[in-house]
């Protein structure tokens, strides 16, 4: 257990025995008190050397959020002599404790000299250099380069400090072109001389140390760290960027939320759509939704579900808040209070629950539903009629059963009698399986069965990649119809480098070539694009972009049947847990690069690289798309509207993924069989390239 120091603090903190030490916010307790300052100590380097261990020691244990293992504060008092012996000729800043919101962890220490910023991680004890503890060196470092508005320009030297290694760098390398130079791995001894050379190695204007540790930190967290955030009771707002240019996920969660209580009082029930470009932050809005009613208590009467029918991002979600739990109880708790895992798993399910289930709850049960508010992500995905009709005759027995997915989720939530609010989390132009309603589904389902509910909506849904205008028009007749801008997300919060990303991929999927090229201009020195027509080019060009625990993979059209004859199988579905959230050491994970994932298995999610495979079944032609499925023995056109529909959001879906660079591989076919003719690629290919996409 861990025991507070806090009351009586000691003249001298003797070092533990050797022991290894992964210092962050897991190996903690619960908070007991807000933290006000960036780090737990901060101050000029001279001043530091002027102080005793113990009245440093006091000031960290003072501006701990965490009560403290003896453990911890050994490993502090084991830094203290090392930085001392290398900082004494240097003139600068030096943090400990520094605070990284995004990765809910804390660097150990960080020394600000010149115009460089040297981020350590320690590993106190520790004898060998291991490649995680590596990566956690690269990952403060990018992070601070990325997100730390006072590090985007300057030069960065992340150092892993192993203090019983036997060996040692000499030296740093060439640094990456934003200026973060690959970790260093070194002893205590080997400290001193490191610092003086990225002294060196630093040009430009010193930095002001404390203006650096209060600039502006604006992260933007996968998928799965918001949800380990929000299901840890953080709030979106902590974890997520806040900068004027972009739109805030708060200001649409707190517009939400103003709804749900006006529905509340008045006694009214409502449906709301929020809308938002590829990976601007839906599902966060809806999983901030409910966390706020969850946290109001248990017996809250507003309480909210959240509520998906994507398997893969539930799967993925799931398993991730229950592996970050695991983690945390292990960190923090005597092994007789720690939950079992399947009890965890348990309540995670509660927070993030499957729509289908909730569905046959609701066919089950005639009754009114527990919940007054459900949160529906990715609601263009329910089923219409015929597939709704033909699953609940097929699956559950029910013959003649009339109603679309929407019509009949509605309807469950309509049968209570006091008040109820839908919200349904819209992505445009995402519809990628046979049988999803869209958007009009809903609208018509309120126009048809329910027009007495209130009816709020994003201004985008008139656009035509939602293809809602008209039933918007149509429901506008009937129903309380309020159109209101805050319920749109227009910045993309995936590709942190690039928030154009999805206007050039709607572009270019469009066919509207010259503001795709201008758009792919301006995206290129932050966001790279690059196209080949050699797959182990394209991979080698991904690992070496990937750097520290940065998530690389490959993605196919679940129709790039051809793609099988260069190793690339799409009918092997992956498991999206192994393939997400497995580490590089598992041939089953995406860093393989062996198995790809089709826009089935990735929508929702994403990784920071990834490699685009692009087959033969949409292809450039005569100055437009072509789209094919292959039969057996050849392609075969496909010809209905809403099938061409499906193919084209495919590629919307896999061109969307990356947060922060991708490379495109257009095979070049092959003159001695017939399913991959070199002409079915080339126009591609050059349409691709004629954009402005960079060779390699």
């Amino acid at each position: 257990m861990a025991t507070s120091v806090r009351s009586a603090w000691p003249a001298r903190i003797p070092l533990p025995y050797v022991y290894r030490l992964r210092y962050d916010l897991y190996r903690m307790t619960e908070p007991t008190h807000r933290l006000l300052a960036p780090a737990y100590f901060e101050a000029r380097i001279a001043d530091f050397l002027r102080m005793s261990d113990a009245e440093v020691l006091g000031q960290m244990t003072g501006h701990s959020l965490y009560s403290l293992t003896t453990e911890s504060i050994g490993a502090w008092s084991a830094q203290l002599p090392i930085i001392r012996a290398a900082t004494s000729h240097i003139d600068g800043w030096l943090f400990f404790e520094f605070d990284v919101p995004r990765l809910g962890r804390r660097i150990d220490c960080v020394i600000i000299a010149g115009s460089g910023i040297v981020p350590i991680e320690f590993k106190v004890g520790a004898r060998k250099y291991l490649p995680d503890d590596y990566n956690q060196a690269w990952d403060y470092a990018l992070d601070l380069k990325n997100f730390h508005k006072a590090s985007h320009s300057a030069p960065i030297f992340p150092i892993l400090l192993c203090t019983e290694a036997s060996t040692t760098d000499t030296g740093w390398s060439t640094p990456h072109a934003d200026g973060v130079y690959p970790p260093v791995r070194c002893n205590g001894a080997g400290l001193d001389p490191l610092l003086r050379q990225a002294i060196g190695l630093a040009a430009g204007a010193s930095i002001d140390g404390s203006a650096w540790a209060r600039a502006e930190y604006q992260p933007t967290p996968t998928i799965v760290e918001a949800a380990q955030a929000l299901y840890a009771r953080h709030s979106v707002a902590a974890i997520s960027r806040h900068d004027a240019g972009a739109y805030n996920l708060a200001v649409t969660a707190t517009r939400v939320e103003d709804i749900i209580d006006d529905a509340a009082n008045r006694g009214r029930k409502a449906i709301v759509f929020v809308t938002g470009v590829p990976g601007a932050g839906k599902t966060l809005v809806g999983l901030e939704i409910a966390t706020r009613r969850r946290d109001r208590g248990e017996n809250n009467p507003t309480r909210a579900v959240f509520l998906s029918g994507n398997v893969p991002l539930v799967k993925v979600l799931r398993e991730a808040l229950v592996r970050d739990e695991v983690t945390r109880q292990a960190a923090t708790k005597a092994r007789a209070d720690r939950e079992r895992k399947g009890d965890i798993h348990g309540k995670v399910q509660q927070f993030i629950q499957s729509v289908h289930h909730w569905r046959d709850d609701g066919l089950r049960n005639p009754g009114a539903p527990d919940d007054h508010v459900v949160i529906f992500d990715e609601a263009q995905r329910a089923w219409d009629q015929a597939k709704t009709s033909a699953f609940m005759k097929r699956k559950r027995g029910v013959q003649d059963f009339d109603q679309s997915e929407p019509e009949f989720l509605l309807g469950i939530m309509n049968r209570r009698t006091d008040w109820a609010v839908v919200i349904c989390l819209v992505g445009g132009g995402q519809e990628i399986y046979e049988g999803e309603a869209g958007i009009g589904g809903w609208l018509d389902a309120v126009y048809d069965d329910f027009p007495d509910w209130d009816v709020y909506v994003s201004p985008s849904l008139t656009d035509s990649e939602y293809s809602a205008g008209s039933a918007i028009e149509r429901v506008s007749s009937r129903a309380h119809v309020s159109a209101e801008s805050n319920l749109h997300l227009r910045t993309s919060m995936r590709s942190f480098r690039a928030e154009n990303l999805s206007a050039f991929v709607r572009d270019a999927l469009d066919l509207e070539v010259v503001s795709a090229s201008r758009t792919l201009r301006d995206l290129l020195d932050r966001y790279p694009i690059a196209l080949t027509r050699d797959l182990d080019v394209a991979k080698e060009w991904i690992r070496a972009h990937a750097r520290g625990s940065e998530r690389y993979g490959v993605v196919a059209s679940s129709s790039a049947k051809r793609l099988k004859a260069l190793g690339i199988d799409v009918r092997l579905e992956v498991n999206p847990i192994h393939w997400f959230l497995n580490e590089a050491s598992d041939t089953r994970s995406s860093f393989y690069l062996e198995d790809a994932a089709t826009e089935f298995q990735i929508q929702g999610l994403e990784l920071d690289w990834v490699c685009m495979t692009w087959d033969a079944d949409m292809r450039y032609e005569d100055g437009q798309w072509s789209y094919n499925e292959f039969r057996v023995d050849g392609w075969r056109r496909v010809r209905q509207e809403r099938r061409q529909r499906y193919l084209l959001n495919a590629y919307r879906v896999l061109l969307t993924r990356a947060r922060q660079g991708m490379v495109i591989f257009v095979p070049t076919g092959s003159a001695a069989d017939p399913t991959r003719r070199p002409k079915y690629y080339d126009g591609t290919f050059e349409y691709l390239a004629g954009l402005g996409a960079a060779l390699i």
